[in-house]
């Protein structure tokens, strides 16, 4: 067993995939004052600014990071499915993204709530709308990852919805913070090692 040195400016997480090969036995649908909406074509500005709420505290950066004509290219594609979560008075709270480009599989590429809604079930009630979406003829694969940096709940959250873990692996990168995508003070519980540039 050994340790392996990360430089100050940069992050190393341990990602899980998960999957699921068959469509999960059908299951009442939990109740919530949310809905899901398509998002036909957000900008690029009001994607990240959403993407920022909802996975700031979890570093989530690679949108952030992209040049605007790269993430549009991505959220615009008609293989990708964006919805966003609004609240009873229709402020967008959450994110579901839904990547139809690989053959016969779907990845949840991006699932999430703002912060101040974790643990009120929400989530199950997410995943629901998640997954009848995600599970649709042709489809015989679903798959999401989730990583060491990421909600502590996430891993168990995933596999009690019946996702399987397959594989693991490391994935080191800049701190986003050091490279100022995020501030400085978010995520305390990722220490920041280095000085902004």
């Amino acid at each position: 067993m050994g340790l392996t040195a990360v430089p100050d400016d940069q992050l190393a997480t341990i990602v899980t995939t998960l999957e699921m090969q068959k469509r999960p036995p059908l299951r009442p649908t939990p109740s919530s004052p949310l809905r899901l909406t398509r998002w036909a074509k957000p900008s690029a500005e009001a994607y990240r600014t959403l993407f920022r709420r909802i996975g700031g505290p979890w570093l989530w950066f690679s949108r952030l990071a992209m040049e605007e004509a790269a993430l549009l290219a991505i959220i615009h594609d008609p293989a990708i499915e964006v919805y966003a979560v609004l609240d009873p008075v229709g402020i967008e709270v959450g994110m579901l993204e839904l990547d139809f480009r690989h053959t016969d599989a779907c990845e949840l590429s991006y699932f999430g709530l703002v912060p101040e809604l974790a643990g009120r079930g929400h989530g199950r009630w997410l995943m629901a709308e998640a997954l009848g979406r995600a599970w649709r003829p042709g489809v015989s694969r679903v798959w999401v990852h989730t990583c060491t940096l990421d909600h502590p709940s996430a891993l168990n959250f995933y596999r009690a919805q019946g996702f399987t873990a397959v594989k693991r692996t490391i994935e080191t990168f800049a701190d986003p913070r050091v490279a100022g995508l995020l501030p400085d003070d978010i995520a305390p519980h990722v220490p920041l090692l280095a000085k902004r540039r």
